[in-house]
């Protein structure tokens, strides 16, 4: 039985041959960079060999342990097509231990499981050193490569279960991607480190964490054996072996739970009342306006954009840190720095609309009035998040003084901001993802204009607010009016830019309105 699933698995390998040309090129692309990959892997593991024993060690634990959590995290996170779903089989009356035994040695055909196998390998010679290390490396090696397949198996399964619907994968897929990026800071850590001094050191005491966790602890019991440690070497080779045990425990109750379990639905929901269209005056704006806060409370697309306002200060805020900028002067930018991708975040709303716009054209809509519908939702959050955050700001710089300058500069990023969006946004949209679409599509068409849309709607809202921050500056090195002036020249800025932006943009929403409707119905 097990060579029946190993010939469908090959087939099913060589049918990814059969796609289009595209689609070929790419799995082409992924295979060489992985083998490119696994190969500068092996020339490492290799060179390993003749370095410090403890220094061998911290290298190959921490990067080992990196290796399996790859294998345990990312089908969890993002979801794998499992080709060999269990659930194909279970009209077949093929014993749970059986089918489960026949799966796991079938995961062993494929990039993923042949790359950990040729590094499980190499890590052998790395620990040629003493007899017990090479050994223990051996059994390692086959302990590594059942770790992470069955692993692997046991992350794609349960994600089965929890991505089975395309709003449990949205939002897992959003998770993800703020955790990510939430650790840019440990990133940024790492590459302010003097590896030359203080480098080893760091990666000994990483090494020494992981080494008692199951993650690294198969990968740490050869260097204990070389260390001249071996009652630490088999107690952590055990720990691997229990781990390895225990995934497959895991995976064959996973494999008999999906046999008598189908598949999980999306369950229908049902809407009631009329939701923001109750609370918004019954005019042409506000209907608009109630529409979009609808789009901004459901669409997965304006979620990630949410998720990203708060992720950029951090950004910002590490990589001035790296370069030695004072903490508290580091306190000042996550505000401003929130309203400006707020107010960038609705640079290409239309496109968005995709052809609900022709709702629009029918009713004969002011531009005006779609204009200032559009922009609520980001002033609904943008206002608050000013007048809570500045404070907030203020008091973590330790002085008062800068309070107005700081509203004034944030409040001019916002207004000044979402005028220009409303002008980008009616005089150049560009293609979106669709309605429905992940919101990590991929656009059906791009080009060179996005980026040079995106860049100019950024940068456009800074150029307007230099004024204002000009006093700012000023007001933060001499103090006195300067904070005042920035308050009130900030606010007058921003309110003349939401102001005038808005009447553009109207303007140029009605006089195009034809043309944004074609535009959508091709993208």
């Amino acid at each position: 039985m097990v060579a029946q699933f190993l010939g469908l698995k090959l087939r099913l390998l060589a049918n990814t041959f059969r796609r289009s040309p595209i689609q070929i090129v790419g799995i082409v692309i992924g295979l060489v960079y992985g083998l490119g990959a696994a190969v500068v892997a092996v020339i490492g593991l290799v060179a390993l060999r003749f370095v410090d024993t403890h220094l061998a060690g911290s290298i190959t634990v921490t990067l080992g342990a990196l290796i399996v959590l790859g294998f345990l995290l990312v089908p969890l996170a993002f979801g794998v097509d499992d080709t060999l779903d269990p659930r194909a089989f279970s009209l077949f009356g093929i014993p749970t231990t059986k089918l489960a035994t026949a799966l796991a040695i079938t995961a062993l055909i494929g990039v993923p499981a042949l790359i950990v196998a040729i590094v499980a390998v190499a890590q052998v010679f790395t620990w040629t050193r003493d007899p017990l290390a090479v050994v223990l490396a051996i059994i390692g090696a086959v302990v590594i490569v059942a770790t992470c397949v069955l692993g692997a198996r046991v992350a794609t399964s349960v994600a089965a279960f929890l991505l089975a619907t395309r709003r449990a994968r949205e939002i897992t897929g959003l998770v993800a991607l703020l955790v990510i990026v939430s650790l840019s800071p440990f990133v940024a850590v790492l590459a302010a480190v003097d590896w030359g001094a203080e480098g080893l050191r760091l990666l000994s005491s990483v090494a020494g964490v992981v080494g008692w966790t199951p993650l690294g602890a198969v990968w740490s019991a050869p260097a204990e054996a070389a260390a001249g440690a071996p009652g630490l070497a088999i107690l952590k080779a055990l720990i691997g072996i229990a781990f390895a045990l225990l995934l497959w425990v895991a995976w064959r109750a996973l494999v008999g739970w999906m046999l008598v379990t189908p598949q999980r639905e999306a369950r229908r929901k049902s809407y009631a009342g009329l939701g923001w269209f109750r609370l918004v005056p019954d005019t042409p704006a506000g209907a608009i306006a109630a529409r979009s806060l609808t789009y901004w409370r459901r669409d997965a697309r304006y979620h990630t954009s949410l998720v990203a306002i708060p992720i950029a200060p951090i950004i910002f805020v590490v990589a001035l840190a790296v370069a030695g900028v004072p903490w508290n002067i580091l306190a000042l930018i996550p505000v401003p720095a929130m309203c400006l991708f707020l107010s960038w975040s609705v640079h290409n709303d239309v496109a968005y609309d995709n052809t609900a716009i022709w709702l629009h054209l029918a009713s004969d809509t002011d531009g005006r009035a779609d204009r200032v519908g559009r922009l609520v939702p980001a002033l609904m959050i943008g206002i608050p998040l000013v007048i809570i955050g500045a404070p907030i700001c203020a008091w973590l710089f330790g002085d008062w003084a800068v309070l107005p300058s700081l509203i004034g500069v944030s409040f001019c990023l916002l207004f000044a901001g979402l005028g220009l969006s409303s002008v980008i946004s009616a005089r150049f949209p560009y293609p979106a993802v669709r309605p429905g679409d992940s919101p990590f599509a991929q656009p059906q068409a791009s080009g060179t204009a996005a980026g040079l849309i995106q860049s100019l709607s950024f940068f456009a809202a800074i150029v307007v607010t230099l004024p204002p921050l000009g006093l700012a500056a000023l007001g933060l090195a001499l103090g006195g009016a300067w904070n005042f002036g920035a308050l009130v020249l900030g606010l007058l800025f921003g309110i003349a830019g939401l102001y005038f932006g808005v009447l553009w943009g109207g303007a140029i929403f009605k006089r195009r309105a034809p043309e944004l409707l074609a535009f959508t119905l091709r993208n």
